[in-house]
């Protein structure tokens, strides 16, 4: 027999019993019972009941060794009697009387639990994430995260795809997010990049002819954390492909991406392949007030400006005179809910740093609140029949420049919808967002700047960048969305060196600028490059929507914390002197207050 098991703590059943075996785990729990215990042991495979009495020669060991010790269990398979049988565990209709038993590893005290989910404070959690990753829901969602991965490798290659490695030290891309620097001992004073994505390798890849091409990989980007981004790195499902449009980009990706989720929802509805809507994005900022709209809510937003360019409602009139526009989102059946919800909302508005959220209720088919008293009846009555609103429908509006309105109506739909129980659990619904904007407006420095990759081919392709206005070119551009995470972006890419130069011209770089910056690629295509497109997909994001969590954290090996601190090998920290010196460095420290 093997020296530590014969079988896995999950492999047992009703077929092995009478039989004597060797089992190695973990204590996960203990329970004495007056002179009989029961101990679950427990491996990366599951947990087998263990029984110790006054006739095993392994009770007083089991009494005395603490929880999350690992031990050897030798003994024999007994059936549960029926009575005692638990159906929430594979080997729920056994368990195994211990003979003998071997302490292979004592543990100390535990700084936090392993059994049971409850919470406990994140700086703890990452200290010892090696103790939280022996927890139930964590240890399953990695290996979930596991499955996935293996599932779009293997979806990809049957789509034609071949997966290549991309380099880590890379050069430093002057567009997106800022690149983590690493220095370079033989060049004194110049530095690599870790990759902010492979987005330039890709495409000399499809330069150099591979055709298709994917990667797990991952990405490096020195930005501040948020819940659906993890600080520091993060990995995607980057493909290319050649000769394509846009169209074969969707139609060759959804029954990858549909499939995935197919396979893992466990039951629950996902769009089906082929059905995925394809929404513009001017249309999404209108209806949803949003890029990446959960549709799941069935909340629609509408402008209502032309309501009001005459009204009584001075504010909103003053608005829309002003080029400002109304949008309202409705809030079906609050007849019932009394003047503090709505009150409320206002108050979470201006919470969220705007003027506030104006409101009309509806009971009976009376028309309440100031808004409705100023705009009248009749106007009131004829904006509803216009929305096919019902007698018992309240109305929010968010009004102001239309990207500051759409923002906040955007905002109140998903609150309004998640405070009336509107929104369809259980389901996982999956969008394109297509045509983007090719540039935007950055008030900041009062100048054009690309809205989102400047690698895209622009719409009407150089035609469109000599005599269009900037601000009116829509791109090749889409995302993939799913309750309300964007968990994909590509494009079409812009494939010809002059309009390459030109688009760049646009935000301020000269063809020098573009030469330096991104030589590599300018060169390539001078030498036959063919059309192009790809997209990204984040892995973290879908794994986190496939198992239900609500932080990347909870699907994450070793991820850092909001300080993007790794606590549990202490990283950053600093270096030694010697290593300084050899890199040419000098640590300044930063002045005080």
């Amino acid at each position: 027999m093997h020296p530590y098991r014969s079988h896995t703590c999950g492999a047992l059943s009703r077929e092995h019993v009478g039989e004597n075996v060797r089992l190695s785990g973990w204590v996960h729990r203990k329970r004495d019972h007056g002179g009989v215990l029961f101990v679950d042991l427990r491996d990366h495979y599951g947990i087998t009941q263990i029984v110790a009495d006054s006739d095993s020669a392994a009770l007083p060991l089991l009494e005395s060794v603490r929880v999350e010790s690992v031990v050897t269990i030798e003994g024999v398979v007994k059936a549960r009697n029926e009575a005692t049988v638990n159906a929430n565990l594979a080997t729920g209709a056994i368990e195994v009387f211990a003979k003998a038993a071997t302490v292979l590893s004592a543990a100390e005290e535990l700084p936090m639990p392993v059994a049971g989910e409850q919470e406990y404070p994140e700086d703890i959690r990452l200290r010892y994430r090696f103790l939280d990753l022996r927890r139930e829901t964590l240890h399953a969602n990695i290996v979930t995260r596991t499955r996935i991965i293996s599932d779009m490798r293997r979806r990809m290659e049957g789509a034609g795809f071949t997966e290549y490695s991309t380099p880590i030290l890379t050069a430093s891309s002057p567009e997106g997010a800022r690149d983590f620097l690493v220095p370079s001992r033989i060049h004194a004073g110049k530095f690599y990049a870790l990759p902010q994505a492979p987005q330039q390798y890709k495409q000399l890849l499809m330069v150099a002819g591979f055709d298709r091409y994917f990667q797990i990989a991952p990405c490096f980007r020195d930005e501040d954390p948020r819940a659906d981004r993890l600080p520091g790195e993060f990995y995607q499902l980057d493909l290319e492909m050649s000769f394509v449009t846009q169209e074969e980009v969707w139609e060759t990706m959804e029954p990858v991406i549909g499939g995935v989720f197919e396979a893992f929802a466990e039951g629950k509805p996902v769009t089906p392949v082929g059905q995925f809507p394809r929404i513009p994005y001017d249309e999404a900022m209108l209806k949803y007030g949003s890029d990446k709209p959960d549709l799941r809510n069935p909340l629609i937003i509408t402008d209502v400006s032309h309501h009001f360019t005459q009204s009584g409602f001075g504010l909103f009139e003053k608005i829309v005179g002003g080029g400002g526009v109304v949008r309202a989102i409705p809030a079906p059946g609050t007849a019932d809910k009394s003047r503090k919800f709505f009150d409320e909302m206002n108050d979470w508005a201006r919470a969220e740093g705007h003027a506030g959220l104006g409101y009309v209720t509806r009971k009976g088919g009376e028309f309440g609140g100031p808004i409705a008293k100023n705009h009248g009846t009749e106007g009131m009555a004829a904006l509803y029949a216009e929305l096919g609103l019902g007698e018992n429908d309240g109305l929010f509006f968010a009004a102001g420049k239309a990207d500051q309105a759409a923002k906040l109506a955007g905002l109140a739909r998903n609150r309004v919808a998640a405070q009336l129980g509107l929104v369809e659990e259980g389901t996982y619904k999956l969008c394109w967002i297509v045509d983007f904007p090719f540039y935007e407006w950055d008030e900041d420095n009062k100048k054009v700047e690309f809205s989102h990759n400047p690698f895209s081919m622009p719409q009407g392709g150089m035609d469109a960048l000599t005599n269009q206005d900037p601000l009116t070119i829509k791109a090749f551009q889409y995302d993939l969305v799913c309750n309300g995470y964007e968990i994909a972006s590509g494009s079409i890419r812009n494939q010809s060196p002059e309009t390459m130069v030109k688009a760049f011209e646009i935000v301020g770089l000269t063809k020098a600028d573009v030469e330096e910056r991104f030589g590599g690629l300018y060169r390539a295509f001078q030498y036959g490059a063919p059309p192009h497109g790809g997209m990204a997909a984040g892995v973290d994001r879908i794994v986190m929507l496939l198992c239900g969590a609500q932080n990347l954290r909870e699907i994450t090996l070793f991820p850092m914390n909001q300080r993007a601190e790794d606590l549990l090998m202490g990283a950053p920290s600093p270096a030694e002197p010697k290593q300084l010196r050899e890199l040419n460095i000098r640590v300044v420290e930063q002045p005080k207050g």
